[in-house]
């Protein structure tokens, strides 16, 4: 997926794409991400005041694992996407850490880089099956939302254990 900022300022009108992109070479080297579904990307590019403003939404379902019980948990993400990129005059601006713009040499703006970054950043840090999940007993490794155990998960710090065998009758 391309833009060409010169054949976008030409246009008085914006350019709109509504595509499928298929992501999952660049979603498999996340561990988070079980499966995923192609990405809707429906985008609009205006050029104004020198700057092309590529704006709209992405959406993708995507499965992760729970991070308490590690059952899978299916989203959908609908994620905005906002983006202004600019011709560099020269070599100093392109390096420029204006994190609004991003500057750049060439007239053809690749998009992709942008919509998985996108992606990525929109993830859940710590997906959830149900906010009330018990998540799997750290001692014998039960799913606790199935099923009860009765493992005792009481620690006591090692350099008090002495003292819990003073009290014992």
């Amino acid at each position: 997926m391309f833009i060409r900022l010169k054949e976008l300022a030409q246009k008085a009108d914006a350019v709109h794409f509504d595509e499928t992109v298929d992501l999952s070479d660049a979603l498999k080297e996340s561990n988070d991400i079980l499966d995923a579904s192609p990405l809707h990307v429906s985008l609009k590019a205006l050029h104004q005041d020198e700057v092309a403003e590529v704006t709209g939404q992405l959406s993708i379902d995507v499965e992760q694992p729970c991070s308490r019980c590690l059952n899978p948990v299916k989203q959908k993400l609908v994620i905005p996407f906002h983006e202004t990129f600019a011709r560099a005059a020269d070599e100093s601006e392109s390096d420029d850490e204006d994190e609004e713009t991003h500057y750049v040499k060439d007239d053809k703006i690749e998009l992709l880089p942008y919509l998985i970054e996108n992606v990525m950043m929109a993830l859940p840090y710590v997906p959830l099956c149900d906010e009330e999940c018990l998540g799997l007993c750290p001692v014998c490794g039960v799913d606790r939302n199935v099923q009860a155990c009765n493992c005792n998960r009481t620690s006591i710090d090692p350099r008090l254990a002495g003292l819990a065998d003073f009290f014992k009758e």
